[in-house]
Formats: C-alpha cells, sequence, structure tokens
C-alpha cells in the first residue's frame, strides 16, 4: 500500500468516525461541524506521522553494517592498545628501577 493510499484511509476513517462521534455528542450544527474537523484532522495528521515513520524505518532497514570492516579496524585498535600499553609498562617499571636506585644512592 502507497503511503498516500494509508493518509487517504486515515482521513476518511476519521472523517467517518467524526460524523459518528459528532452526531451522538453535538446539540446544534457548529458543533456537529467542530468534532467532525477536529476528529478527521487528528486522523489526517495521524496518517501523515504514522507514513513518516514507517519510511524513515524502512530506510533505515536497507543500510548494511559493514561488520568485517568494523571488526578488523577494533582489532587493529585493540593491537595498538596492547602495543602501547607494554610501552607504558617498560616506562613505567624503569620509573621504578631508576627511583629505587636514586633512593639507595642517597
Amino acid at each position: 500500500m502507497r503511503g498516500v493510499n494509508f493518509v487517504y484511509f486515515f482521513t476518511v476513517f476519521g472523517f467517518f468516525l467524526g460524523i459518528a462521534y459528532a452526531t451522538i455528542k453535538s446539540t446544534d450544527p457548529e458543533s456537529f461541524l467542530i468534532f467532525t474537523l477536529a476528529i478527521t484532522s487528528f486522523f489526517y495528521l495521524f496518517g501523515h506521522i504514522s507514513v513518516g515513520f514507517y519510511f524513515r524505518t524502512l530506510n533505515a532497514k536497507l543500510y548494511s553494517f559493514p561488520k568485517d570492516n568494523h571488526e578488523k579496524q577494533l582489532d587493529t585498535i585493540v593491537k595498538e592498545i596492547s602495543r602501547r600499553e607494554k610501552i607504558i609498562d617498560i616506562a613505567h617499571d624503569l620509573t621504578i628501577s631508576a627511583a629505587s636506585l636514586n633512593a639507595t644512592k642517597a
């Protein structure tokens, strides 16, 4: 079903629902018209919002997530972090040994 047809369907449905509600609740022609137009416009806007969200999520489903590329990039990042941690550990050990050597000389 096309989006425009969905909006038309909801608008007509709201119109007939508005007429039914206005027939039950209204006491004069002005309130009959107000009830009918208010309910019809609500369903018209609801139809447009529904179609908008449907097409937004439909386009999002067409996007494919490049899992392999991301996994390769993450593996590279993990290797780089591991390499840097080793360098930091070596520098930390060197600093501790230098500090202990300075403490024993003084």
